[in-house]
């Protein structure tokens, strides 16, 4: 067993004999969200260093970290691979809800795709508080998880073919758009990741690289830290308090491990 492998099962608590296979990934996806955070303290630290899977493997395997999509569903692809999927990257576009308009820093978010009986599907452990939980096929299926629904519309773009639209539980009334993307442009290199972390670290509308976010699923909804407050959301009621610069690195290690 690889070192993705086995250290991958003991941060997230899946047993080295567990078969991992398509009819239960909603596992391996509900147990990664509720247990590695996402979060960008090492972006508004200047600690970040080179994606590469050794270094994925220190960050979020060995010192047991969090990171953001390009790190987190880096090393679950790394992962899925082991275990015998046939899963390939790409690029999308976040969709800003605030200013109704595609994210000005392009296609930085980055996801997983599985093929499985000739069908693909997104796999995505790296969108923060809108994760799906489970597989969501292209095809327009809607897919209910704990989180809420979610589903892939054909719909063009200016980034693409494809949107992958939400509904979270207790806080959408209607579908929202969560990225765009084209279906049949793969990320061939690691270099192309690299590429996604120097646009979020360095470009002037990038929302992770101002003040610190870190949030986690957890098992009754969520919970997300920043400078200045830290929110709750438990079985749809929402709890905020709050906070200074010495409860944010109580709670950050408390509550997500950091």
């Amino acid at each position: 067993m690889s070192d993705v492998n086995k250290l991958f099962r003991n941060r997230i608590g899946i047993s080295d004999n567990e078969v991992i296979t398509f009819e239960n990934l909603s596992l391996v996806l509900e147990k990664v969200a509720k247990t590695i955070p996402f979060e960008n303290m090492c972006i508004i630290e200047n600690k970040t260093t080179e994606i590469s899977k050794a270094n994925l493997i220190k960050k979020l395997l060995v010192q047991n970290e969090g990171g953001l999509c390009y790190e987190l569903n880096t090393i679950l692809y790394q992962f899925l691979i082991e275990n015998g999927f046939n899963t390939s990257q790409i690029r999308g576009a976040t969709y800003d809800q605030v200013n109704q308009r595609w994210s000005p820093v392009g296609k930085t978010h980055v996801f997983n795709l599985v093929l499985h009986h000739g069908q693909l599907s997104i796999v995505d452990t790296g969108f923060g508080g809108n994760l799906p939980l489970k597989p969501v096929p292209l095809n327009g299926e809607i897919i209910t998880s704990q989180n809420g629904d979610f589903r892939v519309v054909h719909e063009e773009s200016e980034h693409g073919d494809l949107i992958f639209y939400m509904k979270l539980k207790h806080k959408d009334q209607e579908w929202k758009k969560g990225y765009a993307f084209q279906s049949n442009t793969r990320i061939e290199h690691v270099s192309e990741i690299n590429d996604v972390q120097k646009i979020i670290v360095e470009h002037p509308a990038s929302p992770f690289n101002k003040k610190p976010i870190i949030t986690r699923i957890t098992d009754k909804g969520n919970m997300t830290l920043t400078e200045t407050s830290f929110t709750e959301w438990v079985d749809g009621n929402i709890e905020k308090e709050d906070i200074d610069e010495k409860r944010f690195k109580i709670i950050a290690k408390e509550n997500f491990g950091l």
